[in-house]
């Protein structure tokens, strides 16, 4: 029962609760993005969502303008396309929080598998297609043990070749436990372990 109605009203409470709480610093956030660099304050992408449907996933724009068309990875977090104010918001993970918009949109959940971009949605197996099958989330056991996965791509030979062939492997692998045991107390937990993780990172 908690995997529908119960996650749904979860998502819902969290999210309205999270925006009318935030709302003071997100104003503040986006007045800092805009007075320090040219574009948009925020940043949309198509992302993959439940069912296989593609949504436009919401973020603080972190980037210079026109960023994603020289790749759609981000190595390292001194990537010099990221904005000065943007290495802030990456690293306490702040330009996720407009995603509170997404979530009650219905279109991801508090806690679920991260969305993908469909060009990585391509290489999944039939199998692994099975993780659409949930809302995407905000936060998942994935993003936590990931949470340096910029700097992981930085050191690496290949950068896409590595992500493809075993950091998404690895978070698919993770995506599956967490959809196996889902449960308000696993939530409550990842969300909690989230934010221990971004303070004391």
């Amino acid at each position: 029962m908690y995997k529908h109605f119960f996650k749904r009203f979860f998502d819902i409470l969290f999210s309205l609760a999270g925006l009318l709480f935030l709302a003071p610093i997100l104003f503040i956030i986006a007045i800092l993005i805009k007075t320090t660099s040219k574009g948009r304050i925020f940043y949309r992408q198509i992302r993959v969502g439940k069912d296989n449907k593609d949504f436009y996933l919401l973020k603080f724009r972190t980037m210079k303008e026109n960023a994603d068309k020289s790749g759609l990875l981000t190595v390292g977090n001194h990537d010099n396309r990221i904005t000065k104010i943007g290495y802030y918001l990456r690293k306490t993970k702040a330009d996720e929080l407009p995603q509170l918009l997404n979530v009650l949109k219905g279109e991801m959940s508090i806690v679920g598998p991260r969305p993908e971009v469909r060009k990585y949605v391509n290489y999944y197996t039939e199998q692994q297609r099975n993780v659409l099958l949930v809302r995407p989330g905000l936060t998942d056991i994935a993003s936590i043990a990931y949470i340096d996965e910029n700097e992981i791509l930085a050191q690496a030979e290949n950068p896409e070749q590595t992500y493809i062939e075993k950091i998404m492997q690895e978070k698919l692998s993770l995506n599956f436990e967490y959809i196996a045991h889902i449960s308000l107390r696993y939530d409550v937990r990842i969300v909690c372990e989230t934010l221990f993780r971004i303070i004391w990172k």
